[in-house]
């Protein structure tokens, strides 16, 4: 008598909305806004805070498509797990494939960033901080999503405390100069191109799914939530930064947020933005080997990627052989050292999947119309959504604008996952599971 197949592994629901919600808040102000404002500010002048706003938007238009699919399978394989129910197994694949990729190459590129400013506080040798900081965070991605969570949320408060202190040395100063007079259409949407950057990362929140209780409801709140918080402290310090040091200062300030807060705080701002910044780095790349973890935990569950990482541990239900399988290739990145040539890959996967997502949204208004949603992307002539089309647009144009280097490697890493379907389908003995 043949034995009953296994049952597949569950995550355990704990999350509350709020958790989820300033986790999501935590992943979007990394500390690229730090450097990113500059070179804004250089494009948009004093219309900065405009670019944090229609960037916002941008990012919201997508951001609504999540919601609805996260509504309708939350589960943590997510952008996966949209694509499987969209169009096939091997689409879903690559999807799969460029969203693991793209964390896994930003926890290394951000644990980079991570070590250069831990050398403002102590002479450690970078790729060996880096290294260190992934183990350390991959320690406690195994120990339980609560664990990983708390300490989340613990840094996600000191990120949107430093960004108070720009807000609150800008206050008394609004009035001062001019925000509006000298800007320029053409430079607050240039402006929108660079800080849409600073937005990048809300989509992570739906890796939570199978871990946060009434999912299919708090998961949209906490991703809308969180990019609504989110874009109005970027549009207020957008203000602030502007009306202390002047769109022009700060175009010309390598570390342009440290300028403003050295209004107040003089000589120790270099340090305060150091210590919120190492805050910052050690966050994004904590989110980014928990989401990949749960990517990759989806992937293996559904016979994507071998059973082994679909693996929990006994007492945290953490994934964590797909913990350490992300721990091996964040490190493998971080030992490149070339922070320029991972970020295009970053670029073009987050850009590929913002596609797959809206056009995912799209195909199941038609294909599953009846399907139980909690929430509905508004606007539709019949069953076609507005703003997954709007979406689709806007994220093609900023791809149109990546560099040749970009399309590239993203290209190769395309390839890559292809010839990794075939390879694990040859090992699968050429079965590829139904949709």
């Amino acid at each position: 008598m043949t034995a009953p197949a296994p049952e597949p592994a569950q995550l355990v629901r704990t999350l509350s909305l709020w958790q989820v919600t300033a986790t999501g808040i935590g992943i979007v102000i990394g500390a690229g806004i730090y450097v990113l404002i500059g070179e804004a500010a250089q494009e948009a002048g004093p219309g900065l805070w405009m670019s944090f706003i229609v960037a916002a938007v941008l990012s919201a238009l997508t951001g609504l498509s999540y919601a609805e699919l996260a509504g309708m399978y939350p589960t943590a394989g997510a952008e996966y797990e949209f694509a499987r129910q969209a169009f096939n197994e091997f689409i879903a694949f690559l999807i799969g494939w460029m969203m693991v990729l793209a964390l896994l190459i930003a926890a290394g590129a951000v644990s980079l960033g991570f070590a250069h400013y831990a050398q403002h506080f102590l002479d450690v040798p970078l790729r060996l901080a880096a290294v260190g900081l992934l183990s350390v965070l991959t320690l406690i991605v195994a120990a339980g999503i609560q664990r990983s969570i708390w300490f989340s949320v613990t840094l996600a408060a000191l990120q949107v405390g430093g960004l108070l202190m720009v807000i609150a040395t800008g206050a008394e100063h609004i009035g001062d100069r001019a925000l509006v007079e000298g800007a320029s259409v053409a430079g607050v949407l240039s402006g929108a191109a660079l800080v849409f950057f600073a937005f990048i990362g809300f989509d992570e929140v739906v890796t939570l799914s199978e871990e946060t209780h009434d999912a299919n409801r708090n998961i949209p709140r906490a991703l809308l939530i969180s990019l609504t918080i989110s874009a109005g402290l970027y549009m207020l310090v957008g203000v602030a930064a502007v009306s202390v040091v002047g769109a022009e200062a700060l175009a010309g300030s390598d570390r342009p947020l440290a300028l403003v807060i050295a209004h107040n705080w003089g000589s120790r701002a270099s340090d305060i933005v150091a210590f919120i910044a190492l805050a910052s780095t050690t966050n994004t790349s904590l989110l980014c080997l928990t989401a990949a973890s749960r990517n990759m935990f989806g992937m293996a569950r559904g016979g994507s990627l071998p059973r082994f990482l679909a693996t929990l541990g006994p007492q945290a239900h953490a994934p964590y052989a797909a913990a350490a399988c992300g721990l091996a290739v964040a490190v493998a990145f971080a030992l490149t050292g070339d922070i320029g040539v991972v970020a295009s890959v970053t670029a073009f996967s987050v850009y590929l999947i913002f596609v797959a997502v809206n056009v995912a949204l799209v195909v199941l208004r038609f294909a599953r119309p009846e399907a139980p949603r909690t929430f509905r992307v508004p606007g539709a002539i019949g069953r076609l959504p507005l703003s997954p089309l709007a979406a689709t647009l806007t994220v093609a144009v900023m791809m149109a604008f990546l560099d040749p280097l970009a399309w590239a490697l993203g290209g190769g890493a395309l390839a890559a996952g292809a010839a990794a379907w075939v390879a694990l389908a040859a090992g699968r003995g050429g079965r590829i599971r139904s949709s």
